[in-house]
């Protein structure tokens, strides 16, 4: 082979290969054309209850899949998330607790829309005590609690109340609580600690490690009931009997839950029905984004992972950092199923 030869068909490999990557190119572009998010922002917002970041961070990654640019999520507790979401100030949230919100239904008239589940059933709330104390004193009962001597043991500040790890404000979880109080009679006999609630949560396990009784107020899935196991180091108390707020009364026959861990008697009577975690969004985003609608009506993560990933949070990797390499973790573990919800996702806007 002579050098001019040689030369010509460098050349020409060097052109094929040159022309290779251009097609290969424009296929990527035409791809990325294709994608429905392309050129929309979306506004999302998160609640101020962390165990709720971590389904926040898999759906933002699902959204950026799709194309769209996804802002930082705004950290909102319930009354202004729902007034924001219904005038289109952010687009949607994937913590809504149903039926415990049901007090903010009102903003569905007004522009906003509950739209698929992040995890149906199983979101059990209730109260607590260490199992210690519980079997000592056969305290069985918020009930119990108009006993001097009952309270007295849970009593940190000798205010003559026993001391109960509640709910900040603004959360839903605080209102009914609030009613509970008044319709036991326990206004003089317990005391709801508002303050942060992991922060009060960690002071509880601290008592607790210490040898000292706790009552709280806890939800799952929530790493809570990974440090202090119901059945094991504390156990559900029951009410009295069904009471909940006027927007929530059609579910208290739901509040006698069975086969519930740890619990007092099976079935318990915890006062609170089995709520459903889903996505909140404002109408008008969903009716110009089909994708997204379709999205989150695909969208499930189960109970047990949201537990898991709360536990390590609790355990120190809690940063911005952490909680996206769990979503991406994550994601990797359910390649197959995170897949299958951007395909249904792209048919939804085709």
């Amino acid at each position: 082979m002579n050098l001019a030869n040689a030369g010509h068909m460098m050349k020409s490999a060097i052109a094929g290969a040159t022309m290779g990557a251009a097609i290969l190119l424009a296929g990527a572009s035409a791809q990325a054309a294709e994608l429905p998010g392309e050129g929309v922002t979306v506004h999302p917002a998160r609640a101020t209850w962390d165990t709720g970041w971590f389904q926040t961070e898999i759906y933002i990654k699902a959204l950026e899949r799709l194309g769209y640019e996804v802002k930082t999520p705004k950290t909102l507790d319930n009354p202004p998330f729902y007034q924001a979401v219904s005038q289109g100030d952010v687009d949607f949230w994937v913590n809504g607790w149903f039926p415990i919100h049901n007090t903010y239904t009102e903003t569905f008239e007004k522009g906003a829309e509950i739209v698929g589940y992040v995890a149906q059933g199983g979101a059990l709330q209730g109260y607590l005590i260490d199992k210690k104390t519980a079997e000592k004193y056969d305290i069985t009962s918020l009930e119990d609690f108009k006993k001097p001597e009952i309270r007295k043991l849970f009593d940190t500040d000798d205010d003559g109340k026993a001391e109960l790890v509640a709910c900040p404000p603004g959360w839903g979880c605080e209102l009914v609580i609030a009613h509970q109080i008044e319709a036991y009679g326990l206004e003089d006999a317990i005391d709801p600690i508002k303050a942060g609630y992991s922060a009060s949560m960690a002071d509880a396990i601290g008592r607790y490690e210490a040898g000292e009784p706790v009552l709280f107020y806890t939800w799952t899935p929530n790493w809570t009931v990974g440090m202090l196991k119901p059945g094991r180091d504390v156990v559900w108390i029951e009410v009295p009997y069904p009471s909940l707020p006027d927007d929530q009364k059609m579910y208290e026959d739901k509040t006698t839950v069975p086969g519930v861990t740890g619990c007092v008697d099976d079935p318990c009577k915890m006062g609170w029905p089995a709520n459903d975690i889903r996505p909140v969004a404002n109408s008008e985003f969903l009716d110009k984004n089909p994708a997204i609608r379709a999205l989150l009506e695909k969208v499930r993560i189960p109970l047990d992972d949201i537990f898991a990933q709360n536990a390590k949070m609790f355990e120190g990797e809690d940063k911005k950092a952490d909680i996206k390499r769990h979503a991406d973790e994550w994601i990797a573990d359910h390649q197959k199923l995170f897949d299958s919800w951007i395909e249904a996702a792209v048919q939804a806007a085709s």
